[in-house]
């Protein structure tokens, strides 16, 4: 009988001890996959109870906040999302509401709200110790500076669309995402359901749709900005030697199925037999259409893929692919090397060309998030930079940027009058571009500026696109201008 009574005994106590190991394993390394779990309304509430992390912008030296948790007032210790300058940093925060989550708010919420497995350990700590939890920290690369002035400069250009990415070329930290029009991601972080739906409702019917990140997720044609990848593919294949090399530039290049390439006001370019050089600060389009041809579509695509095109991105916001298509027509040849036909692309893109030149050839992998701390101030997570792919050579680099700064500073370059003087002691390598985009809500040509600075020891390469502003040097240039002069501390 007490042999019995003590094999019950021992079982109760394994089945009790293994009760306890369960419940304790379960509270450490399984609350994440159940707090993943669809349904979960304990999770649901306790999510505005606690300190979600905050998004600092580094990229300055200094760490701004662009999103922190606020404690609601007399919302019984309930926290509330807030976005100190809520619209110019939405395209890189998006909002965090309590149906979902856009931007750095989706792709990094495991870490912001601290269910992340490497956050597990504190998580364990903080139950034990009784203090309260919060979540991981998330530095992005973000100038404060540079993403306050391109969304200032995009929303005081008469209202047109448009986006800027700036890059820093040697480790394609993003250094300015902005998008306009904008919306204000306070107004998702209201806890009423109702109220909510009607503001995304509202957002979402809106005409000039704010919520469309254009920095990253809408293309637009490139305009003469292409010929960077054209005149880089002539250089690499040996189809022109140098920049001193000269080009056939007719006044006008018969597309050989009847019609013709002109240039801009049916304007000569030089002679009709200009140094490279010279046809690309012009930016002639007959040179470069019949380079084109020369060149050939295959190898233009060729060349336009490794400098980004026909791939999407995840930096970890997704991109949409640039897109070059594959032409073997010698019209289509002709108009996809000067950045029409099908040519499409994103400012991301835009800043990308700039940046693979400014760094002798290899193109960075574009990244926003810098680093992740846990609530003790550990780091996490860390980025690493990485090449993406080597375009060109250095030598080709030096005769790209040989030109690009022709555009900015010879007197007869298509950015001189934007871009030379307005930055004083600051050389800016770059190149315009103005897009014909068949019907747009403006009647303009979309305007297109990519550039880097300072040219002779590049810290940012920036890329503008402007719906309908019409002419690159008038309405995109300006606005890369001053993204680099508040990156670079200008006065």
């Amino acid at each position: 009988m007490n042999r019995a009574i003590f094999r019950l005994s021992l079982a109760c106590l394994v089945m009790f001890v293994l009760l306890l190991i369960n419940v304790n394993y379960v509270q450490a390394f399984q609350s994440t996959s159940l707090a993943d779990k669809p349904g979960n309304s304990r999770v649901f509430y306790q999510q505005f109870q606690y300190k979600r992390g905050s998004i600092v912008a580094v990229g300055d030296g200094g760490a701004t906040k662009i999103a922190e948790s606020r404690l609601i007032k007399g919302g019984h210790g309930m926290y509330k999302r807030y976005y100190p300058d809520g619209p110019a940093f939405a395209p890189v925060t998006g909002f965090d509401s309590i149906f979902s989550k856009t931007g750095i708010e989706d792709t990094e919420n495991k870490e912001l709200s601290g269910t992340a497995p490497q956050l597990e350990v504190h998580n364990l700590i903080s139950m034990i110790t009784g203090k309260q939890k919060v979540g991981a920290t998330v530095s992005v690369t973000l100038s404060a500076a540079a993403q306050q002035a391109a969304y200032k400069a995009l929303a005081t250009d008469g209202g047109h669309e448009g986006g800027v990415v700036a890059l820093n070329p040697r480790t394609g930290a993003i250094l300015a995402l902005a998008s306009y029009p904008s919306f204000n991601p306070n107004a998702y972080t209201t806890l009423n359901g109702e109220k909510l739906g009607r503001i995304d409702k509202a957002n979402r019917a809106d005409k000039n749709q704010p919520l469309l990140n254009r920095a990253l997720q809408q293309t637009f044609p490139p305009g003469s900005t292409f010929k960077i990848v054209t005149s880089s593919a002539a250089f690499s294949t040996g189809r022109v030697a140098n920049p001193s090399s000269t080009v056939d530039a007719p006044t006008s290049l018969p597309l050989g199925n009847g019609n013709s390439l002109i240039n801009d006001d049916n304007e000569t370019c030089g002679d009709g037999h200009p140094p490279i050089i010279e046809a690309f600060l012009l930016s002639c389009n007959t040179a470069f259409g019949k380079l084109g041809q020369q060149v050939g579509g295959a190898k233009l695509r060729q060349y336009a893929n490794k400098f980004g095109f026909n791939s999407a991105l995840e930096v970890p916001l997704a991109t949409v692919p640039s897109v070059i298509p594959k032409v073997t027509d010698p019209a289509f040849e002709a108009f996809t090397a000067i950045g029409q036909y099908n040519d499409s692309v994103t400012p991301m893109q835009e800043a990308m060309l700039s940046a693979t030149i400014a760094n002798g050839g290899a193109l960075m992998k574009p990244y926003l998030v810098q680093q992740v701390q846990a609530p003790d101030l550990s780091v996490i997570d860390s980025a690493q930079p990485e090449a993406l792919s080597h375009p060109v050579t250095a030598t080709v680099a030096g005769y790209m940027t040989q030109m690009m700064k022709q555009v900015t500073q010879n007197p007869a370059g298509t950015a001189y009058a934007t871009a030379n003087a307005s930055v004083a002691g600051v050389e800016i390598a770059g190149k315009t571009g103005t897009a014909q985009n068949g019907v747009n809500n403006t009647g303009l040509d979309d305007a297109v500026f990519t550039c880097f600075a300072p040219a002779d020891n590049p810290k940012i390469a920036v890329g503008v696109i402007v719906k309908g502003g019409g002419f690159g040097a008038a309405a995109a240039a300006p606005i890369a201008v001053q993204v680099i002069r508040a990156y670079l501390k200008l006065s």
